[in-house]
């Protein structure tokens, strides 16, 4: 591709010497990507140059930008349109309850979210296990229903920063993901377009996150939150812990049974405790309750008195999901066979590999190693034990859900995690920090 100005090949050749892109050249780029004059094959020898030589401050402006205005923007009246948004993790099915949540209390919660990447799971992918759910909205009804009822959630469109929805896709199998400039770009662009005008990101750190090292988090925290102030956006970011899975629960149906029950007050400690305070946050900047402290009681009151399940059950409704499968798993897609994976020895749990679960998941079906790939809703894991449990030897530490045809590789997945995943230790543990830090 040739251009007055400029050409792909010495683009791409100068990132990867490492010199600075102007910001005209970013455009030019993302521009001839998004009308399809540069193939998918120079875009990721872009994006590992990028993600080698790094990207500075004003690159990823730019970059924000280009992804940004490569579609429409939505904007919306008054200043309780808050979104929130997680780096994903292994377990990460926060969103279903605290959306539902912050809406009980009278915020506005526009979701556009995103698909599985690398080893993590999708919003996208994980409500689509409930029958007939409806994910693809056109713009003016996602505008219409979130106007009208405070909660909507849908995937991104072709008008919603489209440079995004094709570079997010490359990104997932070119082993470009983990790199802070493309993260900031990718959430920033998608949060700006949808409307919102706060946010409240999840930024999670550990073995089962992208951001591995609390100080990659924290940098990336301070990139998202300085976006948002160049855009005029109130932000805060929790740094949270992702050295094991979040609750109990990993696969599409396992995960949204998981979280109906957290909506009804069943939940896991550690699914329940972040979803309540990524909530209230969303709620005290959307200014609903003027204190963090009233946030939080508000958030725990809609939880407990069930108006955040009937904010779940409406949004269901509203997008065509089954809404008897809050009475009746069954109706979510099932896996017919367990494995039960038991302790060798007693001991306390010490630590896990967590991105090889969300690996071991892949390996069962229930993520993609390509982006063609169709996802397994049925399959999946429940942990039985979270660091700092004690174990007794023959107890159970992780139940799979598998197809019966899939029983030897369940037998083969077991042995991965004993030898490879889990982590006993024979002296006491101390339990995980969840959220490690506040940043605004």
């Amino acid at each position: 591709m040739t251009s007055e100005k400029f050409q792909v090949y010495p683009l791409i050749d100068k990132k990867k010497n490492g010199e600075k892109l102007a910001r005209e050249e970013i455009k030019w780029f993302i521009q001839g990507f998004t009308t399809n004059l540069i193939p998918d094959y120079q875009m990721s020898a872009m994006l590992m140059a990028m993600f080698l030589k790094g990207m500075d401050v004003a690159e990823t402006a730019a970059l924000t930008d280009a992804m940004l205005e490569s579609g429409e923007q939505l904007k919306f009246p008054g200043k309780n349109v808050i979104d929130k948004h997680s780096t994903g993790g292994i377990g990460d099915k926060a969103s279903f309850i605290l959306a539902p949540i912050a809406a009980a209390a009278g915020v506005k919660v526009p979701m556009i979210a995103g698909r599985g990447l690398g080893h993590t799971g999708g919003t996208v992918d994980k409500i689509e296990a409930v029958k007939g759910f409806r994910t693809s909205l056109s713009l003016n009804e996602f505008s219409a229903q979130l106007l009208k009822e405070n909660l909507v959630l849908m995937g991104q469109t072709p008008e919603i920063a489209p440079a995004d929805r094709l570079i997010y896709a490359l990104r997932d199998v070119t082993a470009t993901i983990d790199s802070i400039p493309l993260i900031t770009a990718s959430i920033m662009s998608k949060k700006l377009a949808e409307g919102a005008n706060g946010i409240v990101f999840d930024i999670k750190t550990g073995t089962g996150a992208f951001m591995r090292e609390t100080r990659q988090a924290r940098a990336l925290g301070k990139s998202l939150i300085a976006t948002s102030k160049r855009f005029k956006k109130k932000a805060v970011a929790l740094i949270t812990d992702m050295n094991q899975p979040l609750g109990n629960a990993v696969g599409h149906s396992n995960e949204i049974i998981e979280s109906i029950e957290t909506l009804k007050g069943n939940g896991p400690k550690d699914l329940t405790d972040l979803s309540i305070a990524l909530a209230a946050h969303m709620i005290h900047i959307a200014g609903v309750e003027k204190s963090f402290a009233k946030a939080e009681a508000r958030a725990w009151k809609v939880l407990r008195n069930g108006s955040a399940l009937e904010e779940f059950r409406k949004l269901l409704r509203l997008q065509g999901g089954l809404e008897t499968v809050l009475t009746d798993y069954s109706l979510l897609p099932q896996a017919e066979a367990k494995t039960i994976v038991t302790a060798p020895r007693s001991g306390y749990v010490k630590m896990f590999q967590n991105e090889k679960v969300g690996l071991l998941l892949i390996d069962l079906g229930g993520g993609r190693k390509m982006k063609t790939d169709v996802i397994d809703h049925a399959v999946g894991f429940y942990f039985h034990k979270k660091i700092g449990d004690q174990v007794k030897k023959g107890e159970p530490l992780l139940t799979i859900h598998h197809h019966p045809h899939q029983k030897k590789l369940a037998e083969e997945i077991s042995k991965t995690f004993i030898k490879e995943v889990i982590t006993l230790s024979g002296t006491k543990v101390r339990a995980a920090k969840l959220i490690l830090e506040k940043l605004s």
